[in-house]
C-alpha cells in the first residue's frame, strides 16, 4: 500500500494530484502562498515545492558546458548557475509554505536536491520525498532519502531500464520500502511524440508498484491518457501567470488544474471493468433497439415480405435475426398497421 498521511494512493482511488510550484513563485513569497491556496482550491491533493540552491546543483563557472547555449531550449542564454539561482524557493519560505498548505488541508512535500535539503526537510516533518530525473541517479542523494524511511516518488525521465532497475535497488538496499515511479520525459514542453506513454502499464508489471506520469507537455490531454492508461499520481507544473515564471510555458493555470482534477475523476471512473453485457442504466435503453413490425394491414393467410414488414424501433417485437426468415411465411391472423410481430403470428 503506497499511503501518503490518510491518503490512499492506488488503482481503486481517484488519482493523486501533484500541483508543482518549481520556480513558478517568480521569486515572490506572496506568490508561493497564492500558489498553494489556488491549489487547494482547484482540488489538488499536493503541492510539490524544490528544495536548493543554486551552490549546491552546479558551479558558478563561465565554462561553455555550464551555459545554455541551445537556441531551442526555454532557457536559453542563462548559466546553468544564474537559471537556478532564478529558480531557487528560498529555504525562508518553506516553514511558510507547508503551514499554507497545511491550513488549506493539503500535503505538502518537495524535492531535494542535495543530501542537506533532506536534512532540512527533515526539520518540517515532510510526508514523503520526490526525486527529480535530474537526480535519480544521484546516489549520494538516494542513499540519504532512503534512510528516511519515508515513500519516495521518483520521475525516471532520461533513466534506462538498467539504470532505473539499479536506482530502485539502491534505495531499497538502503531503507526506502515505499517507492512509486512517474514515467515522465524530460524536455521543455515536451513533445506529444515523446511521451510514451505506453510506457506505464509496461511499468506497472515490471516493478509492481504505483505508476504515475510527471507532466511537461502543453495542456492537460497526456495527463488525462496517462490515466487511461493507470497512472495513479499526476504531476502538473502549476502557475498564476503564463505570461511569467520560469516554467510558465507548460504550466497550467488555476482553470485548467481544475479542469484536470475534475476529468481525472471522470477518466478514472469511465475506466471500470472488462464488461459486454448492458450495465444497469442501459437495461431502460434496450427497448428502443430494433424488433420486427408490421408496416401495412396483413389479411390471414397472406405471406409476409419485404412490403408489408420492416425492421424498426422500438424492440417490443420479434429479434431482427429472424428477418429473413419469416419472409413469404404466411400469417396465422388478421394483423393490423404499424403493431410487433410476435412468434404465434406464423
Amino acid at each position: 500500500m503506497f499511503k501518503i498521511k490518510s491518503r490512499i494512493i492506488s488503482s481503486v482511488n481517484k488519482p493523486f494530484i501533484i500541483a508543482e510550484m518549481s520556480a513558478n513563485h517568480d521569486g515572490s513569497l506572496k506568490n508561493a502562498l497564492k500558489l498553494v491556496k489556488l491549489a487547494a482550491k482547484s482540488g489538488a491533493d499536493a503541492i510539490k515545492i524544490q528544495t536548493y540552491a543554486a551552490n549546491t546543483i552546479t558551479l558558478k563557472s563561465k565554462r561553455k558546458e555550464f551555459l545554455i547555449t541551445n537556441k531551442k531550449n526555454l532557457w536559453k542564454s542563462n548559466s546553468l548557475h544564474q537559471l537556478y539561482k532564478k529558480g531557487e524557493t528560498p529555504l525562508s519560505w518553506h516553514k511558510k509554505i507547508f503551514e499554507e498548505a497545511k491550513k488549506n488541508k493539503l500535503i505538502c512535500f518537495s524535492s531535494p536536491f542535495d543530501e542537506s535539503a533532506v536534512d532540512f526537510l527533515e526539520k518540517l516533518n515532510t510526508p514523503l520525498y520526490k526525486i527529480a530525473s535530474f537526480e535519480n541517479e544521484h546516489y549520494p542523494l538516494l542513499k540519504k532519502i532512503a534512510s528516511t524511511g519515508k515513500p519516495v516518488i521518483m520521475s525516471i525521465g532520461m533513466m534506462s531500464l538498467n539504470e532505473l532497475k539499479n536506482s530502485i535497488k539502491y534505495l531499497k538496499k538502503n531503507g526506502c520500502k515505499k517507492i512509486a515511479l512517474l514515467k515522465c520525459t524530460s524536455s521543455y514542453p515536451a513533445e506529444p511524440k515523446d511521451l510514451n506513454l505506453l510506457t506505464i502499464p509496461y511499468l506497472k508489471k515490471k516493478f509492481k508498484c504505483q505508476i504515475g506520469y510527471s507532466d511537461h507537455s502543453l495542456g492537460i490531454g497526456a495527463s488525462l491518457a496517462a490515466i487511461a492508461h493507470g497512472a495513479t499520481i499526476i504531476e502538473k507544473h502549476f502557475t498564476l501567470n503564463k505570461n511569467t515564471g520560469l516554467d510558465a510555458k507548460f504550466s497550467v493555470n488555476q482553470s485548467e488544474l481544475t479542469n484536470l482534477v475534475e476529468e481525472s475523476k471522470i477518466v478514472k471512473e469511465s475506466l471500470g471493468k472488462i464488461r459486454i453485457k448492458p450495465t444497469k442504466n442501459e437495461i431502460a435503453s434496450m427497448k428502443f433497439k430494433r424488433s420486427i413490425y408490421s408496416i401495412k394491414k396483413i389479411k390471414r393467410g397472406e405471406k409476409f415480405t419485404k412490403k408489408n414488414l420492416k425492421v424498426v424501433r422500438p424492440s417490443n417485437g420479434l429479434h431482427p435475426k429472424y428477418f429473413e426468415f419469416i419472409l413469404f411465411k404466411k400469417a396465422k391472423k388478421n394483423i393490423k398497421k404499424n403493431v410487433p410481430i410476435k412468434r404465434s403470428y406464423f
